[in-house]
């Protein structure tokens, strides 16, 4: 059981990487090191008014991976990530940093409807800039 206060890993793989936008959206999150989730595969999909196209969103998916980034957060922040994800459910996950031991965090994937669809150029720019913010390759 975790204690009141500990922080919570949490497993970001879109627009929160980008670590300016995550000091935006939870200004206590602290920056821990990349991480890959194992057999599951990121798209996009849905239309996102806020992003003007799709918004990204991971599933299960044999044999490919996801590459992301754990953050640090406290339960605070998680429920302030609640309300940025509308249509997102939060789930707990394992995934493996780079010397490839696993860790216990949590993520968000999407319900409903789940047809794939074209992320804007701004909703891409931003998710790139995380990739170069964590130097994902």
């Amino acid at each position: 059981m975790t204690q009141p206060n500990a922080p919570i890993k949490y497993f970001a793989y879109a627009s929160n990487l980008n670590k300016q936008r995550m000091k935006e959206n939870c200004s206590d999150a602290v920056p821990r090191f990349k991480a890959v989730l194992p057999n599951y595969r990121l798209f996009f999909t849905g239309w996102s008014r806020e992003w003007h196209g799709g918004k990204a969103m991971i599933k299960p998916f044999r044999g490919e991976k996801v590459r992301g980034a754990i953050y640090e957060v406290t339960d605070a922040c998680l429920r302030k990530l609640d309300r940025f994800e509308p249509g997102y459910v939060r789930i707990n996950i394992t995934v493996f940093d780079e010397d490839n031991e696993p860790h216990q965090a949590v993520t968000y994937i999407k319900t409903g409807q789940l047809d794939e669809s074209m992320p804007s150029k701004e909703y891409a720019a931003i998710i790139k800039q995380g990739y170069r913010d964590w130097a994902i390759g």
